[in-house]
């Protein structure tokens, strides 16, 4: 995985763990245990990315179901390129349409990379995602 992609990736994250610390229950001050630990395991997962530890995708999607899950009305904070990356049961939180949409996107990266070409994620999937 090049490390353009992992890093737009894991900027992705910062700025998804900036955004919910300005929001409630993040931004409160008496947070419940489980916002806290949610919290830990945000900041948990940011190094983990940092530092390319395997666990980053099973933790990541276990982090992301559960903010699905426990703070629905927090998920327009949180790229959907985010969903995609961790995979797994992130994917059921994604339309087919959606899917698709990243699907093409990872093959036009591999083809770039099996190429040895130059291949601007950051374009492309603007491109792909209707952004431009």
């Amino acid at each position: 995985m090049s490390l353009d992609y992992r890093s737009f990736h894991l900027n992705l994250l910062s700025h998804t763990y900036n955004n919910l610390l300005q929001n409630a229950p993040f931004n409160l001050a008496d947070m419940s245990t489980q916002d806290e630990e949610f919290l830990q395991g945000m900041d948990t997962l940011i190094d983990l990315g940092l530092s390319g530890a395997p666990e980053f995708f099973e933790q990541g999607q276990n982090l992301l179901c559960t903010l699905v899950r426990n703070y629905p009305d927090l998920m327009p904070l949180v790229a959907r390129d985010l969903l995609w990356y961790v995979g797994g049961d992130c994917l059921h939180h994604m339309p087919d349409e959606e899917i698709e949409k990243f699907q093409r996107l990872e093959e036009m990266r591999y083809a770039a990379e099996a190429a040895g070409t130059e291949f601007n994620y950051e374009k492309e999937r603007a491109l792909i995602l209707g952004y431009h």
